[in-house]
């Protein structure tokens, strides 16, 4: 049985494209910090429930536009990361929904709600929702931080067209590295994973793909070990490994995706006042709400165990539906 690509005859222009200019002097019911996937279905939502919302964040898309193909959003076979967060933002800018493009420094709780910091800019509104995902983790290896951009990288979607026919590692032992180790495989000559634990962890389907790729010679899999330096001249060179792979210590490669995990963005949080847990993920109860009444989070940046982009999507509109309750109780 074969599959079409539905999205072919999707209309990504939104049209209310150009109405969407943040405003300081009005007081909304409800700030959502991030602009991933959570957040653009939690203001989806909270408009059709007549709520004013503001939508503000850095990076749109959040981490899943960074993402290769997604293969388990229910609607899409396959869809890239990108193509997927793109339909996110055009259904929700569909809506009255102001939105910025800024980084938020700060928010304060005031008597009625809270205030939104960002740069010279502030805005009022009752309610939040943080939205702000993850970061990506990092080695924390000599070398790491002196070639990003010269051969480390950690996003194998963004930059895998640069090592085309040539010899590259993925650091990272889970499903996303094992995905983004296929994904590189269509450019380079050669993929290393290096995993720091007995076996590799990839979802069903990936495996199978793994298997295959593992038996063509493209995919070489190094268990056990951990990358401890990254070498080079002007560009990556080498991985050192901690135990010996084929007689050596030394790894020759031209390039190296990281894929090791993700940090909450939970700082602001913090700073407000918001309970968080050992793993500095906001803690949220079944209604999306933390600790702080009129304060709710959804997606990545919370306490759930399993970080998908479908749940993130449901706890934004459950954060979007008791935020509208908290609201009416008040009135």
């Amino acid at each position: 049985m074969t599959t079409k690509d539905i999205t072919k005859g999707i209309v990504f222009e939104p049209r209310n494209k150009y109405l969407h200019k943040p405003d300081e002097n009005k007081e909304y019911d409800l700030i959502i910090i991030g602009l991933g996937v959570a957040g653009y279905a939690s203001a989806m939502y909270a408009s059709r429930l007549g709520l004013k919302v503001l939508i503000i964040g850095e990076q749109p898309g959040g981490t899943l536009a960074l993402t290769g193909r997604v293969e388990n959003y229910p609607g899409f076979v396959s869809i890239e990361g990108q193509k997927l967060t793109d339909l996110f933002e055009n259904h929700a800018m569909d809506y009255d929904i102001d939105m910025d493009i800024a980084i938020v420094d700060n928010i304060e709780r005031k008597e009625n709600g809270f205030k939104v910091i960002s740069g010279n800019k502030k805005y009022i509104t009752k309610t939040i929702i943080l939205a702000t995902g993850a970061k990506v983790k990092k080695l924390g290896v000599k070398g790491e931080e002196e070639y990003f951009g010269k051969g480390v990288d950690y996003c194998a979607l963004c930059d895998a067209a640069f090592i085309k026919g040539k010899t590259v590692a993925v650091a990272g032992g889970g499903d996303s590295a094992v995905k983004e180790a296929i994904l590189v495989t269509e450019y380079a000559k050669k993929v290393y994973i290096i995993n720091n634990e007995k076996e590799l962890h990839p979802e069903h389907h990936n495996k199978k793909i793994l298997d295959e790729k593992i038996k063509q010679g493209q995919i070489i899999v190094i268990n056990n070990n951990e990358i401890t330096e990254i070498t080079g001249r002007e560009k990556v060179e080498k991985i050192i490994l901690k135990n010996e792979f084929d007689r050596s210590n030394e790894l020759s490669v031209e390039g190296l995706f990281v894929y090791i995990g993700h940090e909450p963005k939970s700082e602001l949080a913090k700073k407000v006042g918001v309970k968080l847990n050992d793993k500095n993920e906001v803690i949220i109860n079944n209604h999306s709400e933390t600790n702080i009444k009129g304060f709710f989070a959804s997606g990545d940046v919370t306490n759930l165990d399993w970080k998908q982009a479908i749940i993130g999507v449901s706890q934004g509109v459950t954060a979007s539906y008791y935020a509208y309750q908290y609201i009416q109780e008040r009135k």
